[in-house]
């Protein structure tokens, strides 16, 4: 296949992850001044590494588990257009499409559900009645695309922006009294 751009090559890998039931990471990316030349894109579960715990005290045992599926692009520098020279599919774990929504890199917040929760948290409600408020009205956990997690990261994410803002302008008051 031949792409215009890296991100349209990365957006197709993107949704066909998606669809297939498996997330991606970008593995490898080689560049030559700040040109990019080519990119390997993986599947999420490629790798192998050991946990430090032992499997039989975590609750919920993952590895790596040297998934091969992936795709590599590179550029053809003659017509500066992208294309996939290598591509595997095989999966050395199950893959769930009907699930894909809940991985990680799928999982966002709209703009109307950030306002909620910014909103909520002002009037001091727990991001758990928040969360299970917008339950309520989709009917069931699953017709949300995010989880309960992601509305107390995003509280955590505003409280340090809040404080990078605050800190950023005490830093101010305190060159211009030394100036």
């Amino acid at each position: 296949m031949i792409f215009k751009t890296l991100e349209e090559a990365e957006k197709f890998y993107k949704n066909y992850s998606k669809l297939a039931g498996f997330s991606t990471k970008i593995r490898n990316t080689t560049q030559k001044g700040d040109e990019i030349k080519n990119q390997l894109i993986v599947c999420s579960r490629e790798g192998r590494w050991k946990s430090k715990i032992s499997p039989t005290l975590k609750t919920n045992p993952s590895a790596g588990i040297n998934c091969p599926a992936r795709i590599y692009v590179h550029i053809l520098k003659d017509v500066s257009l992208w294309i996939i020279s290598k591509v595997v599919l095989n999966h050395s774990h199950p893959c769930c499409p009907d699930r894909a929504e809940m991985l990680k890199r799928y999982r966002e917040l709209s703009m109307f559900m950030r306002r909620t929760i910014k909103t909520n948290k002002e009037a001091k409600i727990r991001p758990s009645k928040t969360y299970q408020s917008f339950v309520a009205v989709a009917g069931s956990h699953r017709e949300l695309s995010f989880i309960e997690k992601d509305v107390r990261n995003y509280n955590t994410r505003e409280v340090w922006n809040v404080f990078e803002q605050d800190d950023a302008k005490e830093f101010g008051k305190y060159w211009c009294t030394k100036l």
